[in-house]
């Protein structure tokens, strides 16, 4: 048996030993994985730039890095060499960056409405009641000085009757004698017809009080202007006030039109802006005006700021109330631009390709302004007279995110065409693509895209990254201009990558499918589909 005091020396070497050990570990771990950290750093080329620490900690380069992982998400695009027979096959047409003075015109919908400077309204200063009416309908035609209706009035009646006397008594009183009563007689009539004057009573009718000597009882109303009658509150035997609004009679010679116009395109109207009016009932006519006012303030529903045109309306054409076609015509301008079916939208960038000659094409992104007709005014990016593509972008496109995604370019020897820029890089495993969506086929608005990705001998291909592209081309002739979804595919395990697309029109879609793992594209697909739901 082993003796206590062996036993405890024993424990005490035991102890010795795995703390040794431990500490062992410990230090191995840490060469591990000071050896590990040092190989994951890519070598720094010689004469690079060595990144240096600001005083918080972080890097210089910070905020460029957060700008390259933002470029990252993007599809990288390379410049394409294509032979001439490629691009006669995939429809390349060529245009040029043009310097232009343009004329730019905002085509919007709007009403038209009454010019409230030619409305006039109707009322008495007298109360009284209607006794015959002569205007008894709604949008009736009356001239100027046309009897609307009569009315009687115990006020009216009784300031005739005071004007009566008062003119009588200055006949007998024009002879006194007596200094002041002839002038005190001129002065009671003066005061009673300045009232009646003062009531709208027409001179005419005071002159038919004169010329009788007796009341009027029935008072003849007569139109103020010529017009149709927009408003009528008037029936036989009513009893009105002063403030009662008898008839509303607007001049349709001329009218105004309240065209609704985007927030964002009211900076290009100013007033006295020409404009012109068409009408669906009217096809082969158009009426021409100005822009009267823009009224400040904007509709919170719709965005838009309502404009007023002011328009003459020889036949009355154009009745208050109907719907209409604007286009307003803003001031000339030079600038630069662009053919709309030349740019190409690919995430948060525009591209253009240019045109250097001998089948080289490549990407340059531009600063675009606003699109007129059918062309993108330019603000950087270009110069007058440039050569670019104007079709097939979407066929360039792709070729060159296939080219740069394979790694550097390398033109295609003579004579090899289009199939060497599009082939895959030697070595690279190629997966076959499932491409489905629900609904079957598409449709316009939100649609769900799944992919299916299995390689050459049948396994199920994971851990992927799937990058889809929906594009239709410009149609100018059909006011469209080229419209581009790009989605961005989710991992579902067992081969299956699902994502949202969201199409803005029916029609046919190019579809561009792009998978890449280990940043190696290990498929790339086209293919068309036609999506339902109309333009």
């Amino acid at each position: 048996m082993t003796s206590p005091q062996n036993a405890g020396k024993l424990r005490g070497a035991l102890k010795i030993a795995i703390v040794g050990n431990a500490i062992l570990a410990i230090a191995l771990a840490g060469l591990w994985w000071h050896s590990r950290q040092a190989g994951s750093e890519a070598p720094k080329k010689p004469g690079a730039p060595q990144q240096t620490q600001t005083s918080t900690g972080g890097s210089e380069s910070s905020a460029s890095n957060a700008q390259s992982s933002n470029d990252l998400n993007e599809p990288q695009i390379g410049p394409v060499q294509l032979t001439p027979q490629k691009m006669q096959s995939i429809g390349v047409k060529l245009g040029r960056v043009q310097m232009k003075s343009l004329g730019d015109e905002i085509r919007v919908t709007g009403n038209v409405d009454v010019d409230e400077r030619r409305l006039s309204v109707v009322q008495t200063r007298f109360p009284g009641w209607i006794r015959k009416v002569f205007v008894d309908a709604t949008y009736d035609y009356v001239r100027k000085d046309q009897p609307l209706f009569t009315i009687y009035s115990p006020d009216l009646v009784t300031t005739e009757r005071e004007y009566l006397l008062a003119r009588k008594n200055q006949q007998e009183l024009s002879h006194s004698s007596i200094d002041g009563v002839s002038m005190g007689a001129e002065t009671l009539v003066a005061a009673a017809r300045d009232r009646l004057q003062q009531w709208e009573v027409p001179e005419s009718e005071i002159a038919k009080v004169d010329a009788s000597g007796s009341v009027i009882t029935d008072l003849t109303i007569k139109s103020p202007v010529s017009g149709y009658v927009t408003e009528r509150n008037v029936l036989p035997n009513m009893y009105v006030q002063p403030e009662t609004k008898l008839y509303a009679v607007a001049d349709l010679s001329t009218v105004w039109v309240y065209a609704q116009v985007f927030q964002t395109d009211v900076g290009r109207v100013q007033t006295g802006n020409s404009a012109v009016v068409t009408v669906d009932a009217y096809p082969q006519k158009t009426f021409k005006g100005r822009v009267d006012s823009i009224l400040p303030q904007v509709d919170m529903n719709t965005r838009t700021v309502r404009v007023r045109l002011a328009f003459p309306n020889p036949g009355l054409l154009l009745k208050p109330g109907m719907y209409v076609n604007v286009a307003l015509q803003t001031g000339a301008q030079r600038a630069l631009v662009i053919p709309a079916s030349s740019v190409f939208h690919s995430g948060t960038r525009s591209l253009v390709f240019v045109n250097e000659g001998g089948g080289s094409l490549a990407p340059r992104e531009v600063d675009l302004g606003p699109q007129v007709g059918d062309e993108y005014v330019l603000q950087n990016g270009l110069h007058a007279g440039e050569s670019i593509v104007t079709s097939a972008n979407f066929l360039i496109d792709s070729e060159a995110q296939l080219q740069a995604a394979a790694g550097a370019f390398a033109p295609p020897p003579p004579g090899a065409g289009g199939a060497a820029a599009m082939a895959p890089p030697s070595g690279a495993p190629q997966a076959n693509v499932e491409f489905i969506t629900e609904p079957s086929p598409p449709a316009k608005g939100n649609n769900t895209v799944r992919v299916k990705l299995t390689d050459a001998g049948g396994s199920l291909v994971t851990g992927a990254q799937v990058h889809v592209t929906f594009y239709m081309a410009a149609m100018p002739a059909m006011g469209m201009a080229a419209m581009k979804t790009d989605v961005d595919l989710s991992d579902k395990g067992n081969g299956a990558y699902q994502g949202k697309a969201e199409l803005a029109s029916g029609g046919t879609w190019q579809v561009t499918i792009v998978a890449r793992k280990n940043g190696t594209v290990i498929a790339n697909k086209q293919l068309a589909v036609n999506a339902t739901g109309g333009m």
